[in-house]
């Protein structure tokens, strides 16, 4: 889709929610369906997306993806199956930049499920700082200087995102790209996920199923 002159940069929100949730233990519950304000983490991460001034919300999923989908039921959104997810978190991005709803987008959100700190106003200050910078840099958000999620990816860098494999993420494209970063403090959040049970229970949780 074209963009009239003087729109604003569209950003695109990649939600990545494929994940195996190893660090949960044997009996098998998942982080993302743990509830917030009694509400699933990964629905809680898509409404805090669809609140902000992105143009669309993309959710990749994988493990236990019926479920997952149905935590997200009626939500205006797009899901995007990675049937590769075992492979790691590169074919998750890849499979969300491939997304026929990302075409026309000048950057992509890539935001992590599983930080339930992170608030549509954290957002919308990533995506206004790609905005002001044109397009022409990556922001990613920071807590006291230490890098951490989510991640603004200016659409240039997508051959590079393509050619990602392995369990590795944004961060890798940010050391090779060699374009400017800009850094937007969002405080702990930036560096706050529930990896385990009692990372959930920390936080404010509860382990569900």
């Amino acid at each position: 889709m074209m963009q009239a002159e003087g729109d604003p940069l569209s950003v695109a929100i990649v939600i990545l929610a494929a994940g195996k949730a190893s660090r949960m233990g044997k009996d098998g519950k998942h982080k993302l369906l743990a509830e917030f304000d009694g509400v699933p983490l990964v629905r809680r991460c898509a409404l805090t997306a669809l609140g902000s001034d992105a143009a669309c919300v993309i959710v990749v999923t994988g493990h236990r993806r019926s479920e997952i989908e149905g935590s997200l039921d009626g939500l205006p959104l797009t899901l995007v199956d990675n049937p590769d997810y075992a492979d790691g978190m590169a074919s998750s991005l890849r499979a969300g930049l491939s997304s026929k709803r990302a075409d026309g987008a000048d950057g992509i959100l890539v935001m992590l499920a599983d930080m339930p700190g992170i608030s549509t106003a954290h957002l919308n200050a990533l995506i206004s700082t790609f905005r002001n910078a044109g397009g022409e840099a990556i922001v990613r958000a920071v807590s006291r200087g230490k890098p951490g999620n989510p991640v603004v990816l200016p659409r240039s860098l997508d051959h590079a995102v393509l050619r990602l494999e392995g369990d590795v993420g944004a961060r890798d494209i940010i050391r090779a790209s060699g374009m400017p970063v800009l850094d937007v403090d969002v405080g702990d959040a930036a560096h706050l996920d529930v990896d385990t049970p009692d990372d959930i229970l920390a936080a404010g949780g509860v382990v569900k199923r």
